[in-house]
């Protein structure tokens, strides 16, 4: 009380604005949180830029340069400008590698996503052993890559291969197909295995996606006569889009860049007819030892992979707004 008045809380006798001493603690502690926040992102940021982001700069930079086993007694890489690019586009190899990885990609993912999604409503419904049968279904995912190849080397063998034993027991069967060593039967058995090889994670996340639809949904799309094949279009499939959005995307960009599978069971062969952008990239870095056309022909893939994520993100974004 000073001459009558009552101060206000906050507010001199004056009417001038008293610094609140509560509130300078409280943004200090703000302050020291957001430091303790960025303290815990730094060694996360310092591994992304060490393992990630200097790999991805250094073959950017890589591609424009001479750089062969000779850099590296040396330290010595001329600068060549865009000439790895145009060696690499120039050669009838990459014209051919670059239809067999758009026709390896496409085959990979219908299938990979046509029998994953299959097996994944077969396994919406529960019945005995299922969780069983789910186990068991991830196998060919947990299996490293070089033993799978081996192992379906020698299942696709042309004289001693299960596959061909098996179909010649078939009386409509004549002959033993040459499935790795025929220039037009070795990238349907590529493709085949590495279908094999991604149903498991096209399955597995595309359960999770059904798992979260509530089974209301259904019911009262039955009451509408939504049952059967209408409602998976009308009520699966909707739902499903965002989780789809996620397996098309990672199959795709992981589907461009295999190379162990090829290598394992072709090596990119007979005649080039397995032979993609990621195998032609990886014979020129360590089988001619040519790391500037490598390294080009690496960040072509990469650019293909960005292209195709951006365009599919922005189709189903506006998709999903209409």
């Amino acid at each position: 009380m000073v001459d009558g008045a009552t101060a206000l809380p906050g507010r001199s006798v004056l009417g001038g604005r008293v610094p609140s001493r509560a509130g300078r603690p409280r943004g200090r502690h703000a302050l020291r949180r957001r430091a303790v926040h960025l303290a815990f992102l730094v060694p996360a940021l310092l591994y992304l830029l060490l393992f990630f982001g200097y790999p991805v700069v250094k073959n950017v930079v890589m591609a424009f340069q001479e750089y062969t086993t000779a850099t590296f007694y040396t330290g010595e890489a001329p600068w060549v400008g865009w000439a790895n690019y145009a060696a690499v586009i120039d050669d009838p190899v990459f014209s051919r590698a670059l239809m067999n990885t758009g026709l390896f990609t496409v085959g990979s993912i219908a299938g990979q996503f046509t029998l994953g999604l299959a097996i994944a409503l077969f396994f919406h419904k529960r019945f005995p052993l299922s969780g069983v049968l789910r186990s068991l279904l991830l196998l060919p995912w947990l299996i490293p890559m070089i033993a799978a190849s081996a192992v379906w080397r020698w299942i696709l063998d042309t004289d001693n291969g299960v596959l061909n034993r098996a179909l010649g027991l078939l009386p409509f069967v004549d002959g033993r197909p040459a499935w790795l060593t025929s220039t037009s039967l070795a990238l349907l058995a590529v493709v085949i295995v590495n279908i094999w090889l991604g149903i498991p994670f096209n399955a597995t996340i595309l359960y999770g996606g059904l798992q979260e639809i509530p089974d209301e949904l259904y019911e009262a799309g039955a009451l509408d006569g939504a049952t059967g094949a209408r409602a998976f279009w009308s009520i699966t499939m909707p739902m499903l889009r965002g989780v789809v959005t996620v397996v098309l995307v990672l199959g795709v960009v992981y589907t461009l860049k295999v190379l162990d599978v090829i290598l394992g069971l072709t090596n990119g062969g007979p005649a080039n007819a397995t032979q993609t952008v990621a195998t032609l990239s990886y014979h020129l870095s360590f089988r001619e030892f040519d790391f500037g056309m490598g390294a080009a022909l690496g960040n072509i893939l990469i650019l293909i992979s960005l292209v195709f994520a951006v365009a599919y993100l922005r189709l189903n974004r506006r998709a999903v707004d209409e």
